[in-house]
């Protein structure tokens, strides 16, 4: 029995992640089980770039990401179905950062959106394919 789905999305693209999100949702309410949705701050830390940030800018990013990720949840699944969602806002690189909230909330599946493979993919890897290949529990792809 699915007692915990995680659902990632790209806040930056709330339009394009509404399926995804739905879906997610649709699982949770068929399996009774608890969605938690997840979105993603690139952690400037890590690179050259970091150094010109302050820690109050990723907090400030965090923050901001946070609110967007309500809105979208809300405006997507309605505030009684958002009420019960846990909104996960992580910084750090995509595919470690959902892995890790898997692990962590003990999800039996994880929920993702994955755009039409270009070269580039099959060379580096989305995202996506990452979290297909290293993810413990299983692992539900909506194609946009």
């Amino acid at each position: 029995m699915t007692q915990t789905i995680l659902c990632a999305v790209d806040i930056n693209r709330a339009d394009a992640e509404s399926p995804v999100l739905k879906t997610a949702a649709e699982l949770a309410e068929l399996r009774g089980a608890q969605l938690d949705v997840i979105t993603v701050v690139p952690d400037f830390g890590m690179s050259v770039v970091g150094a010109y940030f302050q820690d109050h800018h990723v907090k400030s990013a965090q923050t901001d990401a946070s609110d967007l990720l309500k809105k979208m949840t809300a405006k997507t699944l309605g505030a009684e179905a958002d009420a019960k969602v846990r909104h996960i806002v992580a910084v750090g690189s995509v595919y470690e950062e959902v892995l890790r909230a898997a692990e962590l909330g003990n999800a039996d599946l994880i929920v993702l959106g994955a755009h039409r493979p270009d070269l580039k993919d099959y060379l580096l890897g989305p995202n996506a394919a990452r979290v297909v290949r290293h993810s413990t529990c299983s692992v539900y792809v909506v194609r946009g």
